[in-house]
């Protein structure tokens, strides 16, 4: 009898288990980006909306109603519930649409959710949280209005062409063939709301131009919808001010300012260029060390699910904002119900009004979208899953992004777990020892002159690692003695500002359970008597646990003390041991807050006050920025402070994580030609906590044990093939960096 009972609790636990399983690769496709079918319907239907009057969005007039943006709108978490968790129907597939009106009396963004899909027959407007507009000036930069920005630009340069050209020794901006100069503009575009102008500063359009400034800025207002309205309102030009153009010419003329002479270019030896250069010692008639996979993958993908030891995960990666994964199960239970990228920032110093002016917010240049083909090899090992995105952002098809994610499977080159058990005799009673190998899910974003890694590594021991790699180019402006003051001279006339980088991210934790709390463990000294010795004192570290019962308690601020650890649990369910089951954040930073608290553009990045805070679930606190906080920093349209204000109760709920994650950036001489990752990777661990009745890693047939016979010799216990066989990749390096519309 005990034995058919034994029986069936199996039979249970694995339909159970099947069931799970079944249920989360069911629920999958919710959260599945929308195909290049799905963006076309989208836009023909609301093109077929005679009161919108839409007109293409690369049509060259700024006085316009068109589509900026059309991506996934998620369903809402307990709709989405009862198809992960219950098997029923899916929610309909909806699509989030941001349309500019530029051609209306009162202009305006609006957003709206458009179903359903894949045929779309109605649409609503979308609001934010409180029912803050969005003001018109907050829109992010469009592809036209960069174009009209060079042709004003071009006039620019034509008026001060000698001093351009005698500046660079030969470059120009028009009519320059190889000799030209381009340009890049600084955000956030004004010094308060319903602003737009940009400072804009020359560069020699070289490869790497982000580090060759020439010393050349301009303040541009181009608020107006017609570009010859725009005009220039400053002029900065060897640390000192003009009012136009036509100022600074004269006086340049007249020898009544200071003229730089930049050195003699030279396309041979040029220091921004990835061509090698200098002494190696490595052989180059080889390769480098490869990964490979010996007897073919151990991961599963099927469109957006995806499966690896015990993990089950959907990914998407949001046009706005990047890479996010929902429904993160570890055999079967869920941890997490999402984790994903929010915003990135960099904000600078400088002496120049353009460095002094820059503080970029990345999402507002659509970071998700800013992803990129992935090279084998470099980006990605060769025997990655590489796959496509599909982005309709400032366009008016759906555009591919080729091999721009990447899937695979890698060893750490370190163990998981191992143990050298000596006899203390010069020999050893065993060894026992783990492979440590991990999934990797990666895709990039190139804002410009930055490039950010993005990454979740999941290991077999029921961790999660959310890390970003900063890398790319510096932002760099032209050298002044009082520059050194805000970084470091890193080649002739050039600065490299000092900058922090801060990321932010959502973790939506369901820990065995929606109903989740939360903790912080730290360690106090306690001193008593020594029960053996009573002449004397016991002093020690005890654990001091404090339950955080309210929003406002769970918000910790940069510069005070921060917990050791930061626990989630939920209160309900235990583990064998009698622990509540559990997972703790562990976070990997340098981060440190930007700008004082409250202060003009900081309002717009509140959530960078807290390396974490917690608050509970709403559907209508989705993110904690939005595309629009680059042009409208100062009253942005989502303010996460708002999110903590009300202070309520997040004992037994359903929780949120927000975690910010940075460092402090000094450029220095090896930054040059560009930056590298190492130690410049920062990011989180989602551990397990008491989840578990012990390390879920004792599953993993990636298992060695070695022991010694009676006879001396070695025996090697293991569960994988003792030959691993020899293989590389045979196909080429194949890359061509295109995308195109489809």
């Amino acid at each position: 009898m005990r034995l058919l009972c034994l029986l069936q609790l199996l039979c249970l636990a694995g339909c159970s288990a099947s069931r799970s399983r079944d249920w989360a690769y069911h629920g999958a496709p919710m959260y599945a980006d929308l195909t290049a079918r799905e963006l076309k319907a989208v836009r023909d239907y609301l093109h077929g909306i005679p009161e919108l009057e839409l007109t293409e969005a690369r049509s060259k007039t700024l006085m316009k109603n068109s589509i900026l943006l059309i991506e996934l709108h998620l369903p809402r978490k307990h709709e989405a519930l009862r198809a992960l968790d219950r098997g029923q129907a899916k929610p309909q597939r909806q699509a989030r649409v941001i349309i500019q009106f530029g051609n209306k009396t009162e202009l305006n963004i609006t957003e709206y959710i458009v179903s359903p899909l894949p045929s779309p027959k109605t649409h609503t407007i979308k609001t934010f949280k409180g029912a803050r507009p969005i003001r018109f000036e907050s829109r992010p930069i469009s592809s036209v209005e960069y174009d009209h920005i060079k042709d004003i630009l071009g006039k620019i340069a034509n008026k001060a062409h000698k001093l351009l050209f005698e500046t660079t020794g030969g470059f120009s901006f028009n009519n320059c063939s190889n000799r030209c100069l381009t340009f890049s503009d600084i955000a956030p575009r004004g010094l308060g709301p319903g602003e737009r102008r940009s400072w804009i500063m020359l560069q020699k359009f070289v490869e790497g131009y982000f580090i060759h400034p020439i010393g050349f800025e301009v303040l541009i207002n181009h608020q107006d919808l017609d570009p010859e309205k725009w005009n220039v309102e400053k002029v900065w030009y060897n640390s000192m001010f003009f009012d136009s153009v036509e100022e600074l010419v004269e006086k340049y003329e007249s020898g009544d300012v200071e003229k730089i002479k930049l050195p003699e270019h030279d396309d041979n030896d040029l220091y921004s260029s990835y061509i090698p250069r200098g002494h190696s010692n490595t052989a180059t008639n080889i390769h480098g060390p490869k990964l490979v996979e010996p007897q073919g993958k151990r991961y599963h993908v099927d469109r957006n699910f995806v499966e690896y030891a015990g993990w089950s995960f959907a990914y998407r990666v949001r046009s706005s904002a990047g890479l996010q994964v929902f429904d993160l199960r570890f055999n079967g239970e869920r941890i997490a119900y999402e984790i994903s990228l929010q915003e990135a920032i960099a904000f600078y110093s400088g002496d120049t009004p353009a460095a002094m002016q820059t503080k970029y917010i990345d999402a507002g240049w659509a970071m998700g979208s800013s992803s990129y083909e992935l090279a084998p090899g470099i980006d990605c090992p060769e025997i990655a899953t590489f796959v496509d995105l599909y982005h309709y952002y400032d366009t008016d098809k759906p555009v591919r992004y080729k091999n721009a994610l990447c899937i695979f499977e890698m060893t750490t080159a370190m163990p998981l777990r191992r143990h050298f058990d000596s006899n203390f005799k010069g020999g050893y009673n065993f060894f026992g020892g783990v492979d440590n190998a991990v999934l990797v899910l990666r895709t990039t974003s190139t804002v410009y002159n930055y490039d950010y890694i993005w990454d979740f590594v999941f290991y077999q021991n029921g961790v999660v690692e959310v890390k970003v790699s900063a890398t790319g180019y510096i932002h760099a402006t032209f050298f002044t003695a009082n520059g050194l003051h805000y970084g470091a001279k890193v080649y002739n006339h050039v600065l490299g500002n000092l900058h922090t980088h801060l990321i932010h991210y959502k973790v939506d934790l369901d820990i065995a359970g929606r109903e989740n709390s939360f903790e912080t463990i730290d360690l106090k000294y306690v001193n008593f008597t020594n029960p053996w010795s009573p002449k004397n004192f016991i002093v020690q570290s005890k654990l001091h646990r404090t339950e955080q019962k309210t929003e406002r308690s769970a918000a910790f601020r940069f510069g005070k003390k921060f917990p050791r650890y930061v626990h989630f649990y939920n209160p309900n369910e235990k583990n064998k041991w009698g622990h509540q089951k559990g997972y703790r954040i562990q976070i990997n930073s340098h981060a440190h807050s930007v700008l004082p608290r409250g202060w003009r553009e900081e309002n717009g990045i509140s959530w960078s006050r807290y390396p974490l805070a917690v608050t509970r679930h709403k559907d209508s606190e989705a993110t904690s920025s939005s595309m629009y906080t680059q042009g409208d920093p100062w009253d942005p349209v989502v303010s996460f402070e708002d999110y903590i204000r009300n202070n309520e109760d997040i004992v037994n709920q359903d929780l949120v994580a927000w975690v910010t994650v940075g460092f402090l950036h000094v450029p220095h001489s090896e930054d040059i030609p560009n930056t590298a990752t190492p130690g410049n990777t920062v990011g989180f661990f989602l551990r397990p906590f008491n989840f578990f009745d012990e390390d879920p890693s004792v599953a993993s047939r990636s298992t060695v044990i070695v022991r010694q016979g009676k006879d001396g010799k070695p025996k090697v216990q293991r569960w994988t093939p003792e030959v691993i066989g020899h293989c590389v990749s045979d196909k080429p390096f194949v890359y061509n960096g295109t995308y195109a519309g489809v």
